[in-house]
């Protein structure tokens, strides 16, 4: 993988000092952005102090960060440290307040890029952003920690009423007001092709249309984006400091080929995850999140999954191949690329009610429970959004049930299921017929905007 930058940083057209500091370290992987805040030079001083302790801090770990880049330690070490550093750097700032009283709660936002080999570690506290660019469709990996933001979260402010709000810069997590902070940390694949931008809310305020950024960053000579990005935040009004660092993965031509296959397989397995019912109201970084703690595991042909019976703790979902699902001998079920099957054994004990053989030479993620606990401990959208999809489906199962005998007179059957109907296995009554209260509909998810 062959990662490129460039970045640009502007006062903006009513401030009179840039508080605002980006950091590009290509040679550690690094790449950071951070909006100052603390009135004249405190804002300068917080941001410029947390891109130089988290460069610093990560600089003394090169060792270990080389040997997660080679594969001889798992990307998880580098999120730790990459963590710690930012804490570090809170510690660091909130200690220099301390010590001057023109600079006590001074403090700054930190949105931080560590990239290394085929994966990569965002750091993220306050309003400033990272942007992932794939395929042209374009992702908001980091999530705001502001008054609006939450605000639009718990239905407080519509976007209409935030887009004209006064609080614009209020944040809820800075680094450097408190000695310790919380770091939202996210590990995810870098694919050949993709471009991250990290910018300041300078900028992402001039930049709420998707489709608008998507063309800005597919733009060719990307050496010249951060610099034009910055030039229109000044021409739509320029009210705060603008900062933007851009980031490219290519593949090396000799690694183009695994590249490329990775690429597929990593697509492949997103998409499997975006078409199974109970991770459709994910967004990327959250699909990101469950991969991260999810094992990929390939089956030969012919190879026993699981065996009624047992009693096991594990969902799997199918990214390519098929399996075939029998109970007492018998196929109740054929289950093809985007189908799962488990889901039930990460809430209940109860032994699995059929077989599971791959029909065909396949690849399987596999979700442990207890692995799935210790995220949506940590990740209560995500135990939410799961939660609700898991219930939406059992309420259609158990309805099923009760309509049973009147089946004949009840709705007329389509002659194959619908597309995203997914048969159920194992643990869960496996059938190939569609739902037949599918077609009375559900109540709009929570989790949507309207």
């Amino acid at each position: 993988m062959q990662i490129t930058a460039s970045a640009a940083t502007d006062v903006g057209r009513s401030r009179s000092t840039n508080e605002d500091s980006y950091l590009v370290d290509a040679a550690l992987g690094l790449f950071m952005v951070c909006d100052g805040m603390g009135g004249h030079a405190a804002g300068e001083i917080a941001s410029q102090t947390t891109c130089e302790t988290v460069q610093r801090e990560l600089t003394s770990a090169r060792a270990s960060l080389d040997a997660v880049r080679r594969g001889e330690a798992a990307i998880d070490l580098a999120s730790s440290l990459l963590r710690d550093a930012v804490m570090t750097a809170s510690a660091t700032v909130y200690d220099l307040g301390a010590r001057d009283k023109n600079k006590r709660g001074m403090g700054t936002t930190c949105c931080a890029l560590l990239v290394l080999g085929s994966k990569a570690v965002m750091a993220h506290v306050g309003d400033s952003r990272l942007y992932l660019l794939r395929e042209r469709q374009l992702y908001q990996m980091s999530d705001d920690h502001s008054f609006l933001a939450e605000a639009i979260k718990h239905g407080v402010l519509s976007e209409a009423q935030a887009a004209v709000s006064t609080h614009r810069n209020m944040v809820t997590r800075a680094v450097g007001p408190q000695r310790s902070v919380q770091v939202d940390v996210l590990v995810f694949d870098v694919l050949p092709g993709d471009t991250l931008l990290l910018c300041s809310d300078g900028l992402h305020q001039y930049t709420p249309n998707a489709l608008e950024l998507v063309q800005l960053l597919s733009a060719d000579a990307p050496e010249t984006t951060p610099g034009k990005l910055i030039q229109l935040a000044n021409e739509r009004g320029g009210l705060d400091n603008v900062t933007a660092v851009l980031v490219q993965a290519s593949a090396e031509l000799a690694e183009a080929v695994a590249d490329s296959k990775r690429a597929s397989e990593v697509q492949a397995q997103f998409e499997a995850m975006r078409n199974i019912e109970l991770f459709r109201e994910m967004t990327l970084p959250e699909l990101a999140r469950i991969l991260h703690v999810a094992q990929t595991v390939e089956v030969p042909a012919g190879q026993v999954v699981l065996r009624e019976g047992e009693t096991t703790e594990t969902l799997y979902v199918i990214v390519e191949g098929g399996v075939r699902v029998q109970r007492d001998g018998q196929t109740i079920a054929d289950l093809a690329a985007g189908s799962h099957f488990g889901e039930m054994a990460l809430l209940n004990q109860r032994p699995r009610t059929a077989t599971v053989i791959a029909r065909l030479e396949s690849r399987l993620l596999v979700l442990d429970r207890s692995a799935f606990f210790t995220l949506v401990q940590q990740e209560p959208t995500i135990a939410s959004k799961f939660l609700w999809k898991l219930a939406q489906t059992l309420s259609l199962r158990l309805d099923d049930v009760y309509l049973v005998p009147e089946r004949p007179t009840m709705v007329e059957l389509p002659t194959s299921p619908p597309a995203t109907e997914v048969p159920h296995a194992v643990d869960e009554a496996a059938s190939a017929s569609p739902k037949l209260t599918a077609r009375f509909g559900s109540f709009p998810s929570p989790f949507t905007r309207g």
